[in-house]
């Protein structure tokens, strides 16, 4: 048995409560990791709060994350490349971050350079940011725009457009216009004006990628011509506007993970300030995510 945060019910942070789990043996083309740090994101309160009650095979006792990263203690059958002992980061589809130990099948090893809390920062949001890059096919010499930029996804989504050689535009607050310029990109401002906003740049973008989820397809379509090359990672009604929601893609996960571990081992991408607190305090972070008061990315530290 390993301590863990279990989510009790759908609901206020408070369904979120310490416990203990029970983590098996790893499955054929599994590895179990001993967690050091767990990232949360916005998903996982969207999961919690019952607004995605179900997604991803959650229900009430299981462990939310989407993320982590820590040490390699077994592997299943038919693993390759990773053994006992190797530090890793791991994209966990179907929860389970929040735990001393994790069963995993997408991960990358951690190369020496990368410091634990920048690897556990970076699986999901990584995996999202390229999945998202490549269904709409960003080119060199075309325009971009990226809603909710300054976030943990917009912003690696920043870099890896502008490594293809295309000129972003970033929908962000005033407040976020310094990381996403820092980043390369060329802010605007989000919000009712977005359209105007972009067209004060540029007469119209080639393709949108929306990691905000604050409603703003319907401007997206106006500026890119059309739906086809818009895409939303958390837009409910994304359907409505033909527009593509964006889920994980298991088959290009891990050369994805590997390829974007690559870029921050060399120096090539800039990852979202972070806040570090004790799992023990998971339901105290997501209330202050909810309220507004933590405005970083979030990583919980797992005891030994």
């Amino acid at each position: 048995m390993v301590k863990a945060i279990v989510l009790s019910d759908y609901g206020p942070p408070e369904v979120l409560v310490p416990g203990e789990v029970e983590i098996g043996s790893p499955g054929p083309g599994q590895i179990r990791v001993s967690a050091e740090f767990a990232g949360v994101g916005p998903t996982d309160l969207a999961i919690r709060s019952g607004r995605l009650k179900g997604a991803f095979g959650a229900r009430p006792g299981v462990v939310l994350g989407f993320e982590a990263a820590g040490v390699v203690n077994a592997v299943g059958r038919s693993v390759a490349g990773v053994q006992p002992g190797d530090r890793v980061a791991v994209f966990l589809p179907g929860l389970g971050g929040y735990a001393g130990d994790v069963l995993a099948r997408y991960w990358v090893r951690v190369p020496e350079p990368v410091s634990a809390q920048d690897a556990a920062a970076l699986p999901a949001s990584g995996e999202a940011a390229a999945r998202v890059v490549d269904e709409v096919g960003v080119a060199a010499g075309e325009t971009v725009l990226i809603a909710g930029a300054a976030g943990s996804v917009g912003l690696i989504a920043c870099q890896l457009a502008i490594a293809r050689g295309a000129q972003v535009l970033a929908a962000v607050r005033p407040r976020d216009s310094g990381v996403v310029s820092q980043a390369g990109a060329t802010p605007v401002a989000f919000g009712a004006g977005l359209v105007a906003s972009v067209r004060a740049v540029v007469p119209a973008v080639d393709a949108v990628i929306d990691a905000s989820g604050a409603g703003i397809l319907g401007a997206a379509v106006d500026l890119a011509g059309g739906a086809g090359r818009v895409v939303t990672l958390s837009d409910p009604r994304a359907a409505e506007f033909g527009v593509r929601l964006s889920g994980p893609d298991g088959p290009r996960a891990a050369a994805r993970l590997q390829a974007v571990m690559a870029s921050l081992a060399d120096g090539q991408l800039i990852l979202r300030s972070r806040t570090v607190v004790p799992l023990a305090s998971a339901a105290q972070v997501h209330r202050d995510l909810e309220n507004g008061e933590l405005r970083t990315k979030v990583l919980l530290s797992v005891p030994a």
